[in-house]
């Protein structure tokens, strides 16, 4: 039986909003990707150019996780949802992909943006992924509702 997990980075709750609709469109179980320190207000203001994630882009730095996902071998679909950062994913998506074994994995990314597209994160991403997964979508929702179709067709 076919197994679907939702993991998600999410600071402002955009994308945590997005992964709700879609775990529960999916029937699929929800797991919060969060960084050991959390993000405050003034982490992750980017027009600081001291501002954490401004260091932590520039950096390449990893970015450490508080908890992994039980069993991730068990899951065979696995929704990955972030905010666009620097027309990519925050760093803490590098560490996530790069925790686990994707191996036989279908992967599919949704994320939120003030105004970037998805841009080249899945090839940005891919070098990340252990196992060479199969990463079958890509797509930016500005909002929960757009979600929905895109689920549908992803059944």
């Amino acid at each position: 039986m076919s197994k679907t997990l939702i993991a998600y980075f999410s600071v402002s709750g955009n994308t945590k909003a997005l992964a709700g609709v879609l775990g529960t469109m999916m029937n699929a179980d929800v797991f919060e990707i969060r960084p050991e320190v959390p993000y405050t207000e003034a982490d992750v203001r980017y027009t600081n150019p001291l501002a954490r994630c401004n260091r932590e882009k520039i950096g390449r730095k990893d970015v450490a996780i508080a908890e992994t996902v039980p069993n991730f071998e068990e899951y065979d679909m696995v929704y990955l949802g972030f905010p666009i950062w620097y027309y990519g994913a925050p760093n803490i998506i590098q560490t996530f992909c790069s925790s686990y074994d994707w191996t036989g994995k279908k992967v599919a990314l949704f994320a939120t943006s003030g105004g970037s597209d998805i841009g080249k994160t899945m090839e940005k991403l891919r070098p990340y992924f252990k196992g060479e997964p199969e990463l079958v979508s890509a797509r930016v929702f500005p909002a929960p509702d757009e979600i929905q179709n895109w689920a549908e067709e992803m059944k």
